[in-house]
C-alpha cells in the first residue's frame, strides 16, 4: 500500500468483477455490488482463480442459503438459542462448534470420529460432547425441508438407514475449492481453466484484456513471484499504448530518473 500511494489508485474492496461489456474502444464493468467501472484495459491478475465453499450436492440447497443455510459466519449472535447443524470434520467445523457450543444447541455430524482438524480443537469437541454440550452424530446429507427460505428439517443417512433431525440452520463446512468464477464467461481462451496469453505482452485472446500471474498459461510457464513481476512489466507496456495511443511511452529507470524520484519522495 506504501508503495501503490504515489500513483494514487483506487481500490474497489470486498466484490468482484461479474460481467464485461465493449462499449466502442473502452470496457464496462460491473462487479457484484453493481459498481460501474470504466476501463481502456482489464488485466487479470485472479492467482489460481477465487476461493469458493464446497456446497453439498443437495436438491434445491440455494432456496435456503444465506438465510438458513450458511458456508462463512460473519455475526454469530443470530444463532442464539437456535438449533444449529455443523457438517464437517475439518478446523472450521470443529472450531465452531466450539465458540457455538455456549450460546446454541449445536449438533456436529461426520461420516466418522476421525477428524483433520487440529488435535487441540479435537480434544475440545470431545470434551464438550462428553459434558452434553454439543451432540455428535454420524451421517451425511441427502436432503432438505422448509418453507419459503426458512429451513425447518435436515435428512441424513448412515450406514444405509434415513433419519431425519430439527434445525434452525444449517453451516455445511466442508473446505474451499478454486474457480475462475464470472470470468470462465468473459469470452476468453481457457486451458484447463487458466488463461492463455502470448508471451510479448501477456494479452489474453480478447484485445485489451490481459492476464498475469498464476492465472494464466503459455509454454515455459513457471509460477513464481518474479515470473509475475516479469508478466505485469511487458503488459503494463502494451496497456500504456492502449491508454495513451497519441503519447511515447519514454523508458525510465527507478536508479536514475529524476521524474521518478520525484514522484516516489526519495
Amino acid at each position: 500500500m506504501h508503495q501503490a500511494k504515489p500513483f494514487d489508485p483506487t481500490f474497489h474492496l470486498n466484490q468482484q468483477a461479474d460481467s464485461i461489456e465493449r462499449i466502442n474502444d473502452d470496457w464496462k464493468i460491473t462487479t457484484s455490488n453493481q459498481v460501474i467501472i470504466n476501463a481502456k484495459c482489464i488485466v487479470i491478475a485472479a492467482g489460481a482463480g477465487s476461493f469458493v465453499p464446497r456446497r453439498p450436492s443437495i436438491e434445491n440447497i440455494e432456496l435456503f442459503e444465506n438465510t438458513s443455510i450458511f458456508y462463512s459466519i460473519k455475526d454469530k449472535t443470530k444463532f442464539q438459542n437456535k438449533k444449529i447443524l455443523i457438517a464437517g470434520g475439518g478446523d472450521s467445523a470443529l472450531d465452531w462448534a466450539i465458540e457455538l457450543a455456549s450460546i446454541a444447541q449445536v449438533t456436529l455430524m461426520h461420516r466418522r470420529k476421525e477428524f483433520r482438524a487440529a488435535p487441540d480443537s479435537v480434544s475440545k469437541m470431545l470434551e464438550l460432547e462428553k459434558n452434553k454440550k454439543i451432540d455428535f452424530v454420524f451421517g451425511q446429507l441427502s436432503s432438505l425441508s422448509g418453507d419459503v427460505k426458512n429451513l425447518k428439517e435436515v435428512q441424513y443417512r448412515h450406514e444405509d438407514k434415513k433419519y431425519s433431525m430439527e434445525v434452525d440452520y444449517l453451516l455445511p463446512f466442508f473446505g474451499l475449492k478454486m474457480e475462475l468464477g464470472p470470468i470462465a464467461n468473459w469470452g476468453l481462451n481457457l486451458h484447463e481453466n487458466k488463461i492463455s496469453v502470448d508471451t510479448e505482452k501477456f494479452e489474453t485472446s480478447v484485445p485489451s484484456i490481459f492476464a498475469v500471474g498464476d492465472i494464466n498459461t503459455y509454454p515455459g510457464k513457471l509460477k513464481l513471484i518474479l515470473s509475475g513481476f516479469h508478466e505485469s512489466a511487458l503488459m503494463a507496456q502494451k496497456c500504456f499504448a492502449y491508454c495513451y495511443p497519441e503519447k511515447k511511452n519514454v523508458f525510465r529507470y527507478t536508479t536514475s530518473s529524476k521524474d521518478l524520484h520525484k514522484k516516489l519522495g526519495v
